[in-house]
């Protein structure tokens, strides 16, 4: 395959700085040997107006095939001729993307020793790409790269000009300009969409390729409105990778709404956590008491937000009498270690029909969470910051509006029974407060007058005569529609 970038400058900011970019000397014709064949790198043109580098890849399908030998997938020794009819050498967009990445990683990595100001500076670029594998015609090229700020012209390469009636080839003539990105930006466009277009992979895709296109699409990958087909043809389909790259896209979606960076959003398991629950009386007991109140109202369908690592979800799917469980949290670790704990994977199909995970942020409206007999907020709003309370008060009483929402929350007037916590301190560091009976009993009543809900107060644990106790449980029952209106 055949590639060229160009970009044009000034004398005082000269276009052969793309040399420096690319860590390849303008006025040298060189190659580099790779596994698949030889890359030459030269500049057809290069001067202070205008410079041009292109990279040649040349295929040597014998070498591709003497690497994967006896290794792996389409390597098994006594294939005798069948290892050389395949279709490896001809996913050249995954072999051209491969090659991008190897002879200009540092350019793509953004780093220039030389000229360190260099890679951060937008420039005028120009790409194009005589003959490009395209699944999907100009209107998918236009589609990928249009949104990332290219100025797109794909034509279609015909099958053979001198008869047009057979039609158009899956090839196109890509042209890309862009005044607003940087050679970085660029080649890691490239990098992940050359074999989006063609929608083929030189070579077995492991779950290693979900950190690499994570790395190159960083910054542009999580806000493209075809995220999702980027990610399944990137990974060549493979369903297993595609939802592990989506939800860690969305993961970082919901970081950048939040502004906030991605290990402080997925927190809600610490490196160090076991996986699993060291059993305490009072941690029986909590959800002992919630149990008893969605058995009481009656639910059969239940949200639990905010589930952690599953350890309520787990309980609810012993009893029968809850026909439908959804468990969301904001950290996908700990929807990695509640799918473990709940063993979906080897869950016969109908208990797994009863349950599900799914990633969301509780300062959101979801319209997923709509339509529930209960909601379930244990052990989950003092890890927010109190100007956010609100944000979560209307994405689960005014949004999802399920008929009855359980709230449990430390009540901190008990922490003087607690010989280990020194005094002041609230129970984890992540909590943000911790309330006392009246603080949590006039929050909830706000809220319950606000949206039309009755509330009622249990108490969880030991309830100490002096200090009450250790957790407090605030049972929300849905009024009347007239009620809620009037609220």
């Amino acid at each position: 395959m055949f590639l060229t970038i160009s970009t044009t400058g000034s004398a005082e900011r000269p276009a052969t700085d793309l040399g420096f970019l690319l860590h390849k000397h303008p006025e040298k014709a060189q190659a580099f040997s790779t596994s698949y064949g030889t890359a030459h790198v030269l500049y057809p043109e290069a001067d202070a107006e205008r410079c041009t580098a292109a990279l040649l890849l040349e295929v040597d399908a014998v070498a591709l095939v003497r690497r994967g030998k006896g290794k792996g997938r389409g390597g098994a020794p006594d294939a005798a001729l069948a290892q050389y009819v395949n279709d490896r050498p001809y996913a050249a967009s995954s072999l051209l993307a491969v090659a991008l990445s190897a002879v200009f990683s540092s350019a793509m990595r953004g780093a220039c020793a030389a000229r360190p100001e260099l890679p951060a500076q937008p420039r005028p670029l120009r790409v194009e790409v005589p003959a490009l594998p395209a699944r999907g015609g100009p209107g998918l090229v236009r589609r990928l790269f249009e949104p990332l700020g290219w100025t797109v012209t794909a034509e279609p390469v015909p099958l053979d000009t001198e008869f047009p009636d057979w039609g158009d080839s899956r090839y196109v003539r890509l042209t890309l300009e862009a005044d607003t990105l940087t050679l970085a930006e660029a080649l890691r466009h490239l990098y992940v969409l050359l074999p989006v277009l063609d929608d083929a992979k030189h070579y077995w895709v492991s779950p290693d390729e979900v950190d690499k296109l994570l790395r190159a699409g960083e910054g542009w990958l999580p806000a493209h409105p075809e995220q999702k087909l980027i990610t399944s043809r990137y990974l060549s389909r493979r369903w297993s990778l595609t939802r592990q790259a989506m939800e860690r896209l969305e993961l970082v979606r919901l970081a950048e709404a939040d502004d906030s960076d991605v290990e402080e959003i997925d927190n809600a398991v610490a490196d160090e956590t076991d996986t699993e629950e060291k059993p305490t009386p009072l941690a029986v007991r909590r959800r002992e008491a919630i149990l008893t109140a969605l058995r009481a109202a009656g639910a059969a369908r239940v949200l639990d937000l905010g589930c952690g690592q599953g350890q309520l979800v787990q309980a609810l799917l012993k009893d029968p009498s809850f026909t439908e469980i959804v468990g969301v949290d904001v950290s996908m670790r700990a929807l990695t270690i509640a799918s473990r704990r709940l063993k979906l994977d080897r869950m016969g199909e109908r208990q797994a029909s009863r349950v599900q995970l799914f990633q969301g942020s509780l300062a959101y409206t979801d319209k997923r969470l709509r339509g529930y007999d209960a909601a379930v907020l244990s052990e989950v709003i003092e890890h927010l910051d109190l100007p956010r309370l609100p944000a979560l008060e209307y994405a689960v009483f005014g949004a999802a509006r399920p008929r009855t929402v359980l709230v449990t929350t430390p009540n901190v007037e008990y922490n003087v029974r607690w010989e280990t916590l020194p005094a002041g301190h609230v129970r984890h560091g992540d909590h943000r407060f911790e309330w006392t009976r009246d603080e949590f009993r006039a929050w909830a009543a706000a809220v319950a007058e606000r949206h039309g809900y009755d509330v009622a107060f249990v108490p969880v644990g030991p309830d100490d005569p002096e200090v009450g106790p250790p957790t407090q449980m605030a049972v929300f029952t849905a009024g009347t529609v007239k009620e809620a209106k009037a609220a």
